[in-house]
């Protein structure tokens, strides 16, 4: 990914397998920022000093992206990959 803004698709993939990763069902180590909607640049840098401090290296690596994105964006995302969780559900065949 080029060191620009990104735009949400080119990041949703990567936020949603985080957000499925065992543990992570309330955003994990981002929880503040992604599901409480403190999305100021302090609120992201504490995000990721307790990424740093669990371990969380996608986390950790998240919030960097996080930091190159507006905040109208980092409002967004979360409600976005909601829906494309709930998208990528619906298209696995039942058993």
């Amino acid at each position: 990914m080029p060191e620009g803004k990104p735009t949400i698709p080119d990041v949703i993939e990567r936020f949603a397998d985080y957000l499925e990763t065992p543990g992570n069902g309330a955003w994990g180590s981002l929880h503040c920022v992604l599901d409480d909607g403190n999305v100021r640049n302090s609120d992201i840098v504490a995000a990721a000093e307790t990424a740093r401090a669990a371990g969380d290296v996608e986390g950790e690596a998240l919030a960097t992206v996080l930091m190159r994105m507006s905040r109208t964006q980092r409002e967004r995302l979360p409600g976005m990959v909601d829906r494309h969780v709930a998208a990528r559900v619906a298209t696995v065949p039942a058993r």
